[in-house]
C-alpha cells in the first residue's frame, strides 16, 4: 500500500499563513464596518463571521467570506429584511466594494471586496433550534458547534476530505452538484476522527439509508434519504438531505478505489482537455448521435434553475424512449445567465416507418372484436395473440425533439415551470458535431462536454 504524505498535500491545499492572515484581517474589518453601519443607522444588529473561514476548514483560493447580521428575536421580519439589506449595501460601499442582491430564504447582499466575495446575510440571533425563524438562522449554531468540537488537527482532516471530494466531483450541496455540504464534511470527521477512517467506512460500511447521529438524538428514522446525518443542533433536520444517491455512490466508489490504491493524484486538480477536435473524435468513436438543445435561462435564483432543467431533461429522455428511440446518455449545464444546454446522446436515432403493436389474446373476445374492427385484415396471429404493424409518429429523433420544443408535442413533456416559455420562444437544436465545428466555443461548454465523456476519470486515479 502506497504511503501518502499528507503534510505535503496540506501545504498545497491549505491556505498559507499569509493568505489566512489576510482573510481573517479582512473578515474582522468587515464585521467592524457592519457594526459601525448598524450603529450609525440606530439599528440593533451585530455581525458574526460564520462558515468555513470561521471554522478554519476552507481550501486555499476558496475563501468565500460569510457574515451573518444578527437581529434580536423580536425583530419584525420586514424590518430585518429592509435593514439587513441597507446595512449590507452601506458596509460594502464603505469598503469600496461592488454589491449585488440575492435571494435564499430571504434577501441578502453579496459584495466583492478586495478580491473576495462576501455574503452579508441577515438572520435572527437564536440560541437553539427551537427559536428558529428561518433556515439561515441555523448557520449561527452550526458555526458555534463545529468550533467547539473540532480540534486543530481535525480541521486539517476536513480540508483533506473536502479536497478529495472536490477532486472526485462530489463536493457541494447546491443543486447543480447534489453532493456533500461543507458542514456535512465536518460532521463526518467528528464522527470518524480523521480523513482515512471516513473513507474506509464509506468504502466498507455505507449503503442506501446509512445514518449517523453525533448527539444520539435517535431521530434518524424520521428521514428516508440516501444518507441521514442528524443535525447536532436540530434533531429534526437531516444535514444530508441535499445529497443525491448518485453523488453518494460516486464517493463510495472513489473511496474504495483510494483505499485499494492510494494516490496523491486524488488531491490534484484534473487537467481538462478543451480541444473541440479531440472531443469530436471521442464522440465519433462511440458511433452515437448527439444533439444539444440550447436556450436562455429564466431570471430566477440559481438553486431554482437546476432542478427545473433536470426535470425537463429527464422528461425529454422519457418521451424519446416511449417513441422507440434509445438514449445512451443525457446531461445538462448552464452558466446560469446566458445559456442552458441539454445534451442527448442516442444509440438509436432513426427508426423504421412501422412498429409492431400487440393486440388482445383471442380468448378475450370483446377486445378482439374491437381490435379487428380497427385493424381488419392487416392483423395477424402470433400464438394466441393478435398483432398488427402500425405507423410510427416519429422515425427521426431530431424531428421529435423539434416538435417537443416548439409545442407540437408539448403535452407529453414535463417542463420545469419557468422554462416552458423560454424554450418555446427561442431555442436551438444542434447536431453536436456541427456545434463543435463552430468558432469561439466557450471553455465552460467544452469542460461540460469533457466531463460528460470522462466521468469515470473522477473515480479512478
Amino acid at each position: 500500500m502506497q504511503n501518502i504524505n499528507y503534510k505535503n498535500i496540506l501545504r498545497e491545499i491549505k491556505p498559507s499563513k499569509q493568505e489566512n492572515e489576510k482573510v481573517k484581517k479582512l473578515s474582522k474589518r468587515i464585521v467592524e464596518v457592519i457594526n459601525e453601519s448598524a450603529a450609525s443607522m440606530d439599528v440593533k444588529a451585530d455581525a458574526m463571521l460564520v462558515g468555513s473561514v470561521a471554522k478554519g476548514t476552507w481550501l486555499t483560493g476558496n475563501a468565500d467570506i460569510d457574515i451573518l447580521i444578527k437581529f434580536p428575536l423580536d425583530t419584525d421580519e420586514k424590518y430585518l429584511k429592509k435593514y439587513g439589506l441597507k446595512i449590507g449595501h452601506k458596509s460594502i460601499k464603505k469598503m469600496e466594494g461592488k454589491s449585488e442582491e440575492r435571494y435564499a430564504s430571504h434577501p441578502y447582499v453579496t459584495g466583492y471586496i478586495e478580491g473576495y466575495y462576501v455574503d452579508f446575510v441577515p438572520c435572527y440571533n437564536i440560541k437553539n433550534s427551537e427559536e428558529l425563524k428561518s433556515a439561515v438562522d441555523r448557520t449561527l449554531l452550526h458555526t458555534e458547534y463545529i468550533k467547539s468540537k473540532l480540534t486543530l488537527e481535525q480541521q486539517d482532516e476536513v480540508v483533506l476530505l473536502k479536497k478529495f471530494m472536490e477532486s472526485v466531483g462530489t463536493y457541494g450541496s447546491e443543486f447543480k452538484v447534489g453532493g456533500f455540504a461543507g458542514y456535512l464534511c465536518e460532521m463526518l470527521i467528528l464522527n470518524y476522527g480523521n480523513f482515512t477512517e471516513t473513507l474506509k467506512n464509506a468504502a466498507e460500511n455505507w449503503n442506501h439509508g446509512f445514518s449517523f447521529d453525533l448527539e444520539e438524538y435517535g431521530t434518524s428514522n424520521l428521514f428516508k434519504d440516501p444518507m441521514v446525518a442528524v443535525d447536532p443542533v436540530d434533531k429534526n433536520r437531516n444535514v444530508a438531505a441535499a445529497l443525491t444517491l448518485q453523488k453518494m455512490s460516486e464517493f463510495i466508489v472513489a473511496s474504495e478505489n483510494f483505499i485499494a490504491n492510494p494516490s496523491e493524484e486524488y488531491f490534484a486538480n484534473k487537467d481538462i482537455i478543451n480541444d473541440p477536435l479531440k472531443i469530436t473524435d471521442k464522440f465519433n468513436l462511440r458511433g452515437t448521435k448527439t444533439f444539444l438543445i440550447s436556450f436562455k435561462p429564466p431570471n430566477i435564483p440559481a438553486d431554482a434553475i437546476y432542478p427545473q432543467i433536470k426535470k425537463t431533461e429527464n422528461s425529454i429522455v422519457r418521451v424519446a424512449e416511449s417513441e422507440g428511440f434509445s438514449v445512451f446518455g443525457s446531461e445538462s449545464w448552464t452558466d446560469e445567465h446566458e445559456v442552458v444546454m441539454i445534451l442527448l446522446e442516442f444509440e438509436i436515432w432513426n427508426l423504421p416507418r412501422i412498429k409492431k403493436h400487440l393486440g388482445p389474446h383471442i380468448w378475450i373476445r370483446e377486445h378482439q372484436e374491437r381490435f379487428l374492427e380497427k385493424h381488419g385484415q392487416n392483423a395477424w396471429l402470433e400464438g394466441d395473440r393478435w398483432v398488427v404493424g402500425v405507423e410510427r409518429d416519429y422515425v427521426n429523433a431530431e424531428t421529435l425533439l423539434s416538435d417537443l420544443m416548439t409545442g407540437k408535442k408539448s403535452g407529453y413533456l414535463k417542463f420545469g415551470k419557468h422554462l416552458k416559455k423560454k424554450i418555446m420562444n427561442e431555442h436551438k437544436i444542434m447536431d453536436l458535431k456541427v456545434f463543435l465545428e463552430s468558432d469561439n466555443i466557450e471553455g465552460n461548454v467544452l469542460e461540460f462536454l469533457y466531463h460528460y465523456l470522462n466521468n469515470e476519470e473522477l473515480l479512478f486515479r
